[in-house]
């Protein structure tokens, strides 16, 4: 059996939130005891809402799977490209995630329908995005948590100023990532380009979602 065949029969047994111990799942798949612990150690790294230990058993703590569905070829190209074109970005974190949801995917879809994932299709360019990388995740738990951040910035005459935000949104246009934020010493919706930051410090500090300074006034604005 495939890793990836017996990691998704895995999931299958765990679906039904009871406990399960690893020497029960192992007789039912004809594998060792230790091969079970290395794939639920695989399966809690990569996310997977599961409780449990050696010695004791695990369960799932909340649903993980979406209703059944049925996709078309083309929407598993559409799929498989978007996936691609994360994984070769510059963000760590969801390149990780990327490549582990194309792997559950790749366990319930037939290979054939894999198997044509557009490889060099995409091409997703370098040197901005890969210095804008370090600070992405750092700007995506902000933005998530609304999170007061000072970014270290360059002015027009090329000296780094510190700059209090409140993040609302990370743009990428093909070639650069910008943050749009409302700016606390202009008293403005600013854009930043992340490539160009010279330092990010959180502040511990959480900010409202305030009319006239929040995402959807943003939105508006450069709407109009």
């Amino acid at each position: 059996m495939r890793r990836t065949d017996r990691l998704f029969d895995l999931i299958q047994i765990l679906r039904d939130g009871r406990l399960h111990t690893a020497r029960a799942m192992a007789a039912r798949l004809e594998v060792s005891t230790r091969t079970i612990w290395r794939d639920m150690a695989t399966l809690i790294a990569s996310g997977l809402p599961v409780e449990g230990e050696r010695g004791v058993g695990y369960a799932l703590r909340e649903p993980i799977t979406l209703p059944p569905m049925t996709l078309t070829p083309d929407e598993v190209q559409a799929l498989t490209l978007g996936l691609q074109l994360v994984r070769n970005g510059a963000d760590p974190s969801l390149t990780r995630a990327a490549e582990n949801l194309r792997t559950k995917i790749a366990a319930v879809v037939p290979a054939r329908l894999m198997d044509g994932d557009g490889h060099d299709t995409w091409v997703f360019p370098g040197a901005e995005a890969l210095a804008a990388a370090r600070h992405l995740p750092a700007l995506r738990r902000a933005i998530r948590l609304r999170e007061r951040v000072v970014l270290g910035y360059p002015d027009r005459d090329g000296q780094v100023t510190l700059r209090p935000v409140r993040p609302l949104i990370l743009e990428f246009w093909g070639r650069v990532w910008t943050l749009a934020a409302w700016c606390e010493t202009r008293a403005a919706f600013r854009s930043f380009r992340v490539d160009r930051l010279d330092s990010l410090a959180g502040t511990g500090e959480s900010f409202p979602d305030e009319a006239g300074r929040n995402l959807a006034t943003y939105r508006a604005s450069v709407s109009a």
